[in-house]
């Protein structure tokens, strides 16, 4: 996707009309965006950062060899130092919103409720949008979309990210008349039990945030990463949490893992495996139906089918979110995006025996974890969101592993995540080609 994007951002540079970028949150992912779009991205400029801790932002800036920034508190004052080509850092999310000159706004929160303002805050005001905020896309995601369509913006998950990723690839697969049967996640461990004090070490290690760190290793962030994909394609999972199975040889051998009849029969499967090579990396398998292809296909070393195996062997999540920007806007192209239709939902499942009157914590933290379901069965059996869990309080008692519904819980007062789940409910449901044929 970078061949045509790298000769866009060059000319761009050449005529000194780079495409103005602002970040909304400067944590650990946003530090090294800074850092990637001021000194490797020709053709790009960091306009602004908008963030809580003002300090964090400056501190950002200076590691990426910024010598000078303006701290602003008005949209004034925030314009003006962009005509003056400094990079401005501020407070008030709005202004980055509002502000004349920036083409692309990139969320690097993870906040899901806070996610949703600035997303409608940039329809509004006709900025594209990139989302590093895999949270806000898997619980709202078609209806944001739906949104950004009226408002004749791209709405956009990122390159770099597993599912920007597994989009890219599927799109190759396609590309060259393959049938993607599968997408697939390799993630390097899996424990749904794992919380914010067994991650506190590793996460002070390299300088993250444990309960961020506890989302990667519960489950939770890959259930959500994979729902965004299964949205995006059309695809479903063979059964709550998916297939998840352990294998420490190459990924290419997962080929006669699957059954291609049940693959068939869901339309194609998200799914996700633990120890596999090349990890961290994402696969792909796909099936061809012309016998003359197939035999081409054996010839290049792809096997003999009826599944192939097509992988990427790593992500490089902040390293190449500026391409999507890019895309978004040179291209007016979302790298991953939501369908019209429900296909797959990230949803909370206990990770504890919880007490009724308990208020439910951030994802990553000791109440629970994430699990992709079917989106009908999500819909009857009223599953709550991943992304709508936190500050509900239980209204009874729930056992360990056990799914959370809308009918456990009260929803905290005034949300707009529920307001935006509540429109995405009226959208259709896609149920597997199996369910419809009775197979």
């Amino acid at each position: 996707m970078m061949m045509g994007i790298d000769a866009l951002l060059a000319e761009r540079a050449r005529q000194g009309k780079p495409i103005q970028v602002a970040i909304a949150g400067c944590g650990f992912m946003g530090r090294g965006l800074v850092n990637q779009i001021v000194n490797s991205v020709p053709g790009m400029r960091l306009a602004a950062i908008a963030v809580r801790n003002v300090e964090q932002a400056i501190k950002a800036c200076g590691e990426a060899g910024i010598d000078e920034v303006v701290v602003a508190d008005s949209l004034h004052k925030l314009e003006y130092a962009m005509r003056c080509e400094i990079p401005v850092v501020t407070n008030d999310f709005e202004l980055i919103t509002k502000a004349d000159g920036i083409d692309v706004v990139i969320d690097v929160t993870g906040a899901v409720e806070f996610g949703c303002h600035l997303a409608l805050n940039c329809f509004s005001n006709g900025k594209h949008l990139v989302l590093m905020n895999a949270e806000v896309d898997a619980t709202v995601g078609a209806e944001l979309g739906r949104r950004a369509d009226a408002a004749g913006v791209v709405f956009t998950g990122c390159d770099g990210d597993q599912p920007g990723v597994q989009m890219n690839l599927i799109r190759f697969v396609r590309s060259i008349g393959v049938t993607p049967l599968v997408s697939g996640n390799i993630k390097g461990l899996q424990d749904p039990y794992r919380n914010p004090t067994t991650q506190e070490g590793f996460a002070r290690r390299w300088g993250q945030d444990p309960w961020m760190v506890t989302s990667f290793a519960d489950g939770t962030k890959m259930s959500v990463e994979q729902s965004i994909v299964a949205n995006a394609v059309g695809m479903s999972v063979h059964k709550r949490g998916m297939l998840g199975r352990d294998h420490e040889g190459h990924v290419d051998e997962l080929t006669d893992w699957y059954d291609i009849e049940e693959l068939r029969s869901l339309g194609g499967a998200v799914d996700y495996v633990v120890g596999a090579k090349p990890n961290p990396g994402v696969y792909c398998l796909g099936t061809h139906d012309d016998p003359k292809q197939r035999h081409y296909l054996e010839l290049y070393k792809l096997g003999k089918g009826p599944l192939y195996s097509f992988y990427t062997p790593y992500h490089l999540c902040h390293f190449e979110v500026p391409i999507t920007a890019a895309r978004a806007v040179l291209w007016g192209e979302a790298t991953v995006r939501a369908q019209s239709t429900r296909y797959v939902e990230a949803v909370a499942t206990a990770k504890i025996d919880l007490k009724a009157g308990t208020v439910l914590d951030r994802l990553g933290g000791y109440h629970y974890y994430g699990e992709a379901e079917k989106a009908h069965i999500a819909r009857e059996e009223r599953l709550l969101p991943i992304g709508a869990a936190e500050g509900c309080r239980l209204v009874r008692d729930l056992p360990k592993d056990s799914a959370i519904t809308y009918d456990d819980v009260v929803l905290p007062q005034g949300r707009l995540v529920d307001q935006l789940l509540d429109a995405q409910s009226r959208l259709p449901i896609g149920r597997p080609p199996g369910l419809l044929t009775g197979a």
